[in-house]
């Protein structure tokens, strides 16, 4: 069995590449939803030597089947939102310490202590359901933070303001995390009571997550920054990319270009044909490896479309029209 430094102390592309081989094997022998995939696709696991050639499970497969690596208890169920009558993606989770670790280290690495922030965070659309991921994560780090500010903040935006104006002047690092529509009604709301949002910039990182969540008019990510930048006063605006699937998140400090965490890679498929890859640069399907699940499946072949910029960054331009990708239609089991 792996141990939690097994996978959060990689450091190097080529300690990557040999725990990610064996993960590899490891899922194979013992998730019999990945096997049947791989069989399906008739690839043995001896056969497999490089990160190329690592069968990636359709992400559809949360939706559909039980993906899980070993015989233990069930411990934690994250689930998808979705519409009434959808079917959404279940992750099922036997330690939920494999999550944390994973958050905390992740965090750690790009933004330091979770002690020198309190963390604020307006997330209506994901409390207002049971089973979300993020909810789990963001209400672990608004503890881990001991800051008696750090808290949800739900539509209550004049309290939400007034702690804002009063982290402000006390000189305390913000992080804001909020669904994409909650932070546009926030600025709405202040320009409607005059209240100088735009001037409590200074120590404020507002990190969006991305997804108007059937409130608003999409956007494009530079319109949606830009309205955002000016209303919070700051100069970029930072996101988290992550998943119900996945139990480690990529980051972005501006321009929607995302940094993954040591354990975690984007490997970019052709659309056209699911099983080859497209060089660095070029836009395609993003497959994501997470060392992270080593108790579900760490390779994941998601519904997004973006290209890689280097080793460990990566940019999302958008997603694949809902089940149509090309190569997918092999996942029927």
């Amino acid at each position: 069995m792996f141990q939690y430094n097994d996978i959060f102390s990689i450091s190097s592309d080529k300690q990557f590449h040999k725990i990610a081989l064996k993960v590899f094997r490891y899922q194979y022998e013992n998730n019999s939803i990945y096997r049947q995939f791989c069989n399906y696709l008739h690839i043995q696991k001896e056969q497999v030597k490089s990160l190329e050639q690592i069968p990636f499970l359709p992400i559809a497969f949360f939706k559909s089947h039980e993906v899980v690596s070993c015989s233990n208890t069930v411990r934690e169920i994250f689930t998808s939102s979705g519409t009434t009558g959808m079917q959404t993606s279940k992750h099922l989770v036997t330690d939920i310490n494999w999550y944390k670790e994973s958050y905390y280290r992740a965090f750690a690495q790009f933004y330091g202590d979770i002690e020198n922030y309190a963390v604020l965070a307006l997330l209506p659309s994901y409390l207002d359901r049971k089973g979300s991921s993020l909810i789990y994560m963001v209400n672990d780090l608004i503890e881990k933070s001991n800051h008696h500010d750090s808290g949800f903040y739900l539509r209550n935006h004049d309290e939400l303001l007034q702690k804002l104006e009063k982290l402000n002047h006390n000189g305390q690092n913000v992080i804001l995390i909020g669904v994409t529509y909650a932070l546009l009604d926030l600025i709405e709301y202040a320009e409607s009571t005059s209240f100088p949002l735009s001037k409590l910039g200074g120590n404020l990182i507002i990190m969006e997550t991305g997804g108007m969540k059937g409130q608003r008019k999409e956007l494009i990510r530079e319109e949606l920054h830009t309205i955002l930048c000016t209303g919070f006063g700051v100069q970029t605006i930072h996101s988290e990319y992550g998943m119900t699937e996945l139990l480690s998140q990529a980051y972005s400090f501006g321009n929607g270009i995302f940094e993954t965490p040591n354990w975690m890679k984007i490997m970019v498929r052709d659309t056209e044909d699911a099983l080859s890859y497209v060089t660095q640069g070029k836009t395609g399907g993003i497959n994501v490896i997470d060392l992270a699940n080593i108790n579900s499946c760490s390779f994941i072949a998601t519904q997004d479309l973006g290209k890689t910029l280097s080793s460990n960054s990566f940019e999302v331009l958008g997603r694949f029209d809902n089940s149509d990708i090309r190569g997918c239609n092999l996942m029927v089991l």
